[in-house]
């Protein structure tokens, strides 16, 4: 199933905000600014994250994410899946550049099975040039360009159908 996942988020195909495919209630959550951890924690009792790939890898790995980073040549990649009360509710894929993990950022290498929302949102310095939504077969997705301390990740995100998008407006 993560496999499975984490495949059809690197095939989300990039829609503007402004598209007629978008109503009011998924532009709601695909455009959701603060963190979508805290979010889910509004619909179950317990948010966990099962790691599935960590580690480093290149710029000819990462296709055309890369432009939409800087031109480092090692990116450290986290995937997971994130659940809510046991259910699969996100697909996640992390890419930092090299570059980006040093000082505290560094942390980013070490989060293991906490949320990276939990990080970011804890941290004075973040800020977001950009959310895109995302569409694969019937599931949405968004990605997102963030920085710490000027120091940019992009993250990308497939909700998968046991998510709350698909059954709440809230």
């Amino acid at each position: 199933m993560s496999q499975d996942a984490l495949t059809l988020l690197r095939q989300l195909h990039w829609l503007s905000p402004s598209s007629p495919a978008l109503n009011a209630p998924l532009l709601d959550w695909l455009m959701e600014e603060d963190s979508m951890t805290r979010r889910f924690e509004r619909h179950c009792q317990r948010v966990t994250v099962e790691p599935v790939r960590e580690t480093f890898v290149s710029a000819d790995e990462i296709a055309e994410e890369a432009s939409l980073l800087p031109a480092d040549t090692r990116f450290w990649l986290r995937e997971i899946i994130l659940y809510g009360d046991g259910e699969p509710w996100l697909a996640g894929r992390t890419l930092v550049p090299e570059s980006t993990l040093n000082g505290p950022e560094a942390m980013l290498q070490q989060l293991g099975t906490r949320p990276l929302g939990r990080y970011l949102f804890s941290s004075s310095t973040l800020s977001r040039d950009f959310i895109e939504p995302g569409q694969i077969n019937h599931l949405w997705g968004r990605r997102s360009r963030l920085r710490l301390s000027g120091k940019p990740l992009l993250l990308t995100e497939l909700f998968l159908p046991a998510s709350p998008l698909y059954r709440s407006p809230n």
